[in-house]
């Protein structure tokens, strides 16, 4: 059952799929989690006026273009309302570090003691949040959200990122 039913949510989300280049049965499954878990509760408030003073909720698209980040923003019979651009330099260190721990992780399952992955863990979320924290500051005078959500919004992002 879905959580969160007011206006200020996303409704729908999708990846452009031009943009993910590179896929494995791993990266699939931790797309598919992040999507449903942010689709069961999010806070999700665009600040600009939209057309027909649209309240949400709303249907996301996420595409990479130009080295940006471009979030698409539909009513939720998709009608276009607004199209946000995001630069992610702000966020390539953290997503190439992440990206190499991850990498480190999906190796040392082989293995590693458990001790050890749960160091890799560890260092993994450690990551994924601080990805997550720059990603909330960064949108924060274009979309308002929350913490859950830009942790969801970074796994996404991180999927249309890898090469």
């Amino acid at each position: 059952m879905i959580e969160n039913q007011g206006k200020n949510r996303i409704c729908q989300i999708e990846l452009d799929e031009k943009s993910i280049i590179r896929r494995n049965a791993d990266i699939e499954h931790e797309k598919r989690v992040a999507i449903f878990d942010l689709l069961e509760t999010n806070h999700f408030a665009p600040k600009a006026k939209l057309s027909h003073d649209y309240p949400g909720p709303f249907h996301v698209q996420l595409r990479i273009e130009e080295n940006r980040l471009a979030i698409d923003l539909k009513t939720e019979d998709l009608k276009a309302l607004s199209t946000l651009v995001l630069p992610l330099s702000s966020l390539r260190r953290v997503i190439k570090e992440y990206f190499i721990i991850c990498d480190s992780y999906y190796d040392a399952v082989k293995t590693a003691t458990p001790q050890q992955l749960e160091a890799f863990d560890m260092v993994r979320r450690t990551l994924h949040n601080e990805g997550s924290t720059i990603l909330k500051e960064r949108i924060k005078n274009k979309i308002d959200i929350d913490f859950e959500t830009a942790r969801r919004l970074f796994t996404l992002i991180c999927v249309l990122q890898i090469r």
